[in-house]
């Protein structure tokens, strides 16, 4: 029997440092074919936080990625990328405060060409140095339960455990990490980098983490709006299936329908 006496769980804004958001679905701006495309695509994802790239913020002519972004009054979100040393990453996240006029920042400090993972050392120092700053550190990291432990305790608004590698769309793959990880932290836990497509998104929501971030899986898409569109809705979707609490796995069918007082083979109504 369903339990209608609890009215349904009601949600409620992301919230990282200072700033809250109604929309849950983070998007960069990096890889569109153009930056109309970009921008329709970011519309269509309805979030209201998007990434920048400091590396990649001039557009030339005079021109930045904000200036491109202003229209849509977003909230922007200077990131690290590029960086593999903690003090590259740290110059960096001041470039991106001057550049924004915001202490947000999207650290990343990588430590492997190949494989885009994190280094987990320097992510580590990067985090206190900048936190210590007064920056709102939104940090990127591997999905080991242990050093997303450690940078909330240094410090960290936000921990955001990879999916999977950077770009490879191969969905969630350690899921059970990310429990784990959401077991730990107080903080908000964003899942960053990995997810394909829009069953991804669903599937990380589901695990109960508070937004998803991505790029590579809307900018890399045939028709990009379209995905952006998919992504917003599967965030959506995704939030309520978590509230509304799944039923539990069986081994064994049990039937939809109740079998309670029902005629069967040989009953009989007669007195």
């Amino acid at each position: 029997m369903n339990d209608t006496s609890t009215p349904p769980p009601q949600d409620r804004p992301l919230e990282i440092g200072a700033h809250s958001f109604a929309s849950r679905l983070i998007v960069g701006t990096g890889k569109y074919r153009d930056e109309p495309s970009m921008l329709e695509s970011i519309e269509a994802s309805g979030a209201q936080m998007v990434t920048v790239a400091v590396r990649r913020a001039d557009l030339g002519g005079g021109r930045t990625i904000l200036d491109a972004l202003a229209p849509l009054n977003i909230t922007f979100l200077p990131n690290t990328a590029g960086c593999y040393t903690c003090q590259d990453a740290v110059r960096t996240a001041r470039l991106g405060r001057e550049l924004a006029g915001t202490p947000l920042v999207k650290l990343e400090v990588l430590g492997d060409e190949n494989t885009l993972l994190p280094d987990p050392i320097g992510t580590l120092e990067a985090t206190q140095i900048l936190v210590e700053e007064g920056f709102t550190v939104l940090v990127y990291t591997t999905d080991d339960p242990i050093m997303a432990r450690h940078l909330e305790e240094a410090g960290a608004s936000c921990v955001m455990p990879a999916g999977s590698p950077i770009g490879s769309g191969q969905g969630i793959l350690n899921p059970n990490n990310i429990r784990i990880i959401l077991e730990t932290l107080s903080v908000p836990v964003v899942v960053d980098a990995g997810v394909g497509t829009a069953s991804d998104v669903a599937i990380a929501m589901e695990l109960g983490v508070e937004g998803v971030l991505l790029n590579t899986a809307i900018a890399g898409a045939r028709h990009p709006a379209q995905m952006a569109h998919a992504m917003r809705l599967a965030t959506q979707a995704g939030r309520h299936a978590f509230l509304s609490g799944r039923i539990p796995r069986k081994l064994y069918a049990k039937a939809s329908s109740p079998t309670d007082g029902l005629i069967t083979s040989g009953s009989t109504n007669e007195s």
